[in-house]
């Protein structure tokens, strides 16, 4: 399926958080149409649940204070993926015009592929170089925008990080450990707002993510931890009441299981890796292929052969055209971020590669693609009156 950039998608909703950042309270796309238009000293917390999917929620929610204050489902962004869909929340901007397509960015400028959050290099340590951030990031955060304060509240481990404090810029940041001081940082931090004439609260909370992925996303630890959220939400709005607050909860993308049948090395086929000119980037779900020149219909010709029911090859150049990556200015080096080819993986198979030094994870759960339990995630609001 394909992602939606207007009012069925998370962009459109972080495009309606900006306008509301801005000052305007109409069209806002989780305001019900009984709402108030105006209370003074509102504070819009805003809390994403990495990786917490909309089929996951209604199939294993029942019962859940989550699933009961669901409004609707929003689609993720093209890659359905943390480092896209992140930079969305936190700029304002599509995967068109901040340019991180997926985990793995090709980036030549810095010695080839490398992932843009941790700011490490495929199989070469840390990425280093004059003016790093301004040039891999150049676009300004959501925050340096907003005409009302605002606070990001984000793990300890990852609330100092450089792309952290790049897309911060603009708002305080606190740092919490573990799901309960994420909710007793929100109520102070609610609180805290009230008095100052409201503003704009952004919790991330990765653990469900995490263990999705290493131990697959059905499994009995990621139910462990959804009770976890669910309880933590409970008590947040019971913390809440009163405060006039409005708390929204979503993801940045679901999650499908990739069993071990289904997952393609492409460093075993010499053949075929002699045809690209650099490491696969994006994700493993929706791989990017830098072809070399005059290899292009052999490429084509062996996914053509070999690749039915596993993965779909596309140029990559068409579904940019086709609005995959959403609207906006288009980034300046989006060519080289989704390479000459795409392969989107079919349900359930992933495709990774190998360069020396480099250890792939293990991963059972896995998202990254456009299939409906990776793209759709849940719209979840609660006004605390």
């Amino acid at each position: 399926m394909r992602p939606d950039y207007g009012a069925d998608g998370l962009y459109g909703l972080i495009a309606g958080v900006r306008r509301w950042l801005a000052g305007c309270e109409d069209g806002l796309p989780w305001r019900l149409s009984n709402d108030a238009v105006k209370r003074p000293g509102e504070v819009l917390v805003f809390w994403l649940v990495d990786g917490l999917g909309d089929a996951f929620l209604q199939r294993y929610g029942v019962g859940s204070v989550l699933l009961h204050h669901r409004r609707r489902r929003l689609t993720s962004v093209f890659p359905s993926t943390t480092a896209s869909a992140i930079t969305t929340v936190m700029t304002g901007l599509a995967p068109y015009t901040h340019g991180l397509t997926g985990w793995f960015i090709n980036e030549p400028r810095f010695g080839g592929v490398l992932a843009p959050l941790p700011l490490t290099r495929r199989g070469k340590g840390a990425v280093r170089g004059a003016s790093l951030l301004s040039r891999l990031f150049p676009f300004p955060s959501l925050y340096q925008q907003a005409r009302k304060p605002c606070v990001v509240i984000a793990p300890r481990h990852i609330a100092g990080s450089a792309f952290s404090l790049r897309h911060c810029r603009g708002a305080r940041v606190e740092a919490y450990r573990g799901v309960n001081e994420l909710v007793a940082r929100v109520v102070e931090t609610v609180r805290a707002l009230r008095a100052r004439g409201g503003g704009y609260v952004y919790a991330y909370y990765e653990r469900f993510d995490a263990l999705s992925h290493r131990y697959g996303c059905r499994s009995a630890p990621v139910l462990e931890e959804f009770a976890r959220i669910d309880r933590a939400f409970g008590s947040l709005l019971e913390r809440l009441a009163g405060s006039g607050a409005e708390v929204l909860v979503s993801a940045d993308h679901g999650f499908i299981d990739n069993p071990r049948e289904r997952r393609i090395r492409l460093d075993t086929r010499r053949e075929v890796a002699a045809m690209l000119a650099s490491a696969l980037f994006g994700e493993r779900r929706a791989a990017f292929c830098k072809v070399r020149s005059g290899a292009e219909h052999e490429f084509e010709a062996w996914a053509r052969e070999t690749l039915p029911g596993k993965a779909l090859l596309r140029r990559s150049a068409d579904l940019v055209a086709e609005g995959l990556f959403g609207p906006g200015i288009r980034h300046k080096r989006l060519s080289e971020r989704v390479g000459t080819h795409t392969l989107l993986m079919e349900r359930g198979w992933t495709i990774i590669d190998r360069v020396p030094a480099e250890r792939p994870p293990e991963l059972i759960g896995v998202h990254g693609g456009l299939s409906a339990e990776e793209m759709w995630v849940p719209l979840i609001g609660a006004r605390c009156d």
